[in-house]
């Protein structure tokens, strides 16, 4: 099926545009990516992770919650550990048993699957099982981003067997997990984490009505609470299309005022998926470890969304409430029919930048363009420019605010996917190089 998607490795995309090439829909093809996800981004992303879907099918859309709740009892004790991202500093991330959550992930894609899926659920696994079994050879934003990582992913054996080579991240022990998660699905949770097998029966899917707000002439739907970032995403938006033409100036305070107090927080693994076919239907899907505990499991690490206490916040939690989040997988429409389909990894920076890439590329940029152009965050009075922006541009801003000027384009402003279908059928994707995504188009 024509189509186009866009993810956060390479391989992650060919899977999913494989399945559009032999004819399956937009979340047959988020499925495939999502499993080969499991392999290739497996500090991000994997059978005990949590997430956010929407799919477009049919003139409605569906919000599928997957994302984490509370366990009745903790695993143990969390641990503080502390890990250097260069420019951007080092950052204190919590980690260990004490800070494992429950996940709901697979259950979510069970869920699409059931409602949405043409394809058979082991047939969309099986390339990813393949994939396990021979391992593959790290590009230069992986070999980044496991770097900076190791203190995480070495911490035990099991993450020194899959991430400790010096070239191929060797991925053969997780291929009984994900054996298991093709022939039994979600039940593979309550193998990996017995201790919240109770949890885990009990869980439930969400389908909460997405947000919706207009602008542009178009119509834009977001994710709805736990998801924090959903209401940034459109408050941004929003104060963007009052301005009309919107300065630098305009676009810090449209941040600003749209994060109010939850502007900071450290740099987790995050990843997304989005996919538009030649039918109509979209699909969006945001999945993540957290930081990831540095407990392996099965092949495969344990969250630590516990321990991402600057976006659940430190008070008690009670048994079986969801975890707030930031990810907000994000449609477009133009009279009901999707022309844009985009999400972010990023922390709580993820939603500012799905709103500026959105922006633009609904103000006519071409989607790489759109992904490459340089970003800004604010966090209080502290306005960060990623490389990109002119001296001209800086100097607009108040000289009340504290102007950090970043050299080059950083992982620190998102990782930003996105795909568009325009009005006349021209299909466009395009992944964030900031992270090492990619797009493709079937044609």
């Amino acid at each position: 099926m024509r189509g186009a998607i866009a993810a956060g490795h390479p391989l992650t995309a060919a899977a999913g545009a494989r399945v559009l090439r032999e004819g399956g829909n937009a979340v047959d093809a988020v499925l495939a990516a999502a499993f080969t996800a499991f392999v290739t981004e497996g500090p991000f992303t994997g059978p005990a992770g949590g997430g956010f879907m929407l799919v477009h099918d049919s003139d409605r859309t569906t919000v599928l919650d997957c994302f984490f709740a509370v366990p009745t009892t903790r695993l143990g004790e969390m641990e503080e550990i502390v890990i250097d991202f260069g420019d951007s500093g080092t950052q204190v991330f919590h980690v260990g048993p004490g800070s494992v959550a429950v996940p709901g992930l697979l259950a979510g894609l069970e869920e699409a699957h059931r409602r949405f899926a043409t394809r058979a659920w082991g047939d969309l696994v099986s390339p990813a099982v393949d994939l396990a079994y021979e391992g593959f050879e790290r590009d230069e934003p992986r070999a980044f981003l496991h770097r900076i990582l190791a203190p995480i992913l070495l911490a035990e054996e099991g993450g020194r067997r899959i991430y400790g080579g010096d070239v191929r991240v060797v991925t053969e022990d997780f291929c009984a997990t994900l054996e298991h998660v093709r022939d039994a699905g979600s039940a593979v949770v309550a193998e990996l984490l017995p201790e919240f097998a109770g949890d885990a029966r009990s869980y439930r899917v969400a389908s909460p009505p997405p947000l919706e707000t207009i602008g542009l002439g178009f119509e834009i739907e977001s994710t709805p609470a736990p998801s924090l970032g959903g209401a940034v995403v459109e408050r941004i938006l929003d104060l963007l299309y009052r301005a009309g033409d919107p300065s630098v100036v305009d676009l810090a305070r449209a941040v600003a005022d749209a994060y109010g107090p939850h502007g900071s927080g450290p740099l987790p693994g995050t990843t997304h998926v989005s996919v538009v076919d030649g039918s109509g239907m979209a699909a969006a899907l945001s999945s993540t470890l957290g930081s990831g505990s540095g407990m392996f499991r099965g092949g495969t690490q344990l969250n630590n969304m516990l321990g991402e206490l600057d976006v659940i916040g430190p008070g008690e939690k009670v048994p079986g409430q969801r975890l707030a989040s930031m990810m907000t997988p994000t449609l477009v429409l133009e009279h009901g029919r999707p022309r844009l389909v985009i999400g972010s990894a990023g922390s709580v920076r993820l939603a500012g930048a799905i709103a500026q890439v959105a922006w633009r590329i609904l103000r006519g940029e071409h989607v790489e363009h759109a992904i490459r152009a340089p970003r800004l965050h604010v966090e209080g009075t502290t306005v960060h420019l990623e490389g990109g922006w002119a001296d001209a541009d800086a100097a607009l801003l108040p000289s009340s605010w504290n102007v950090v000027r970043w050299e080059g384009i950083n992982l620190f402003f998102g990782g930003v996917q996105a795909v568009l279908q325009a009005a006349d059928g021209t299909l466009e994707a395009a992944g964030d190089p900031r992270r090492g995504g990619a797009g493709l188009v079937v044609e």
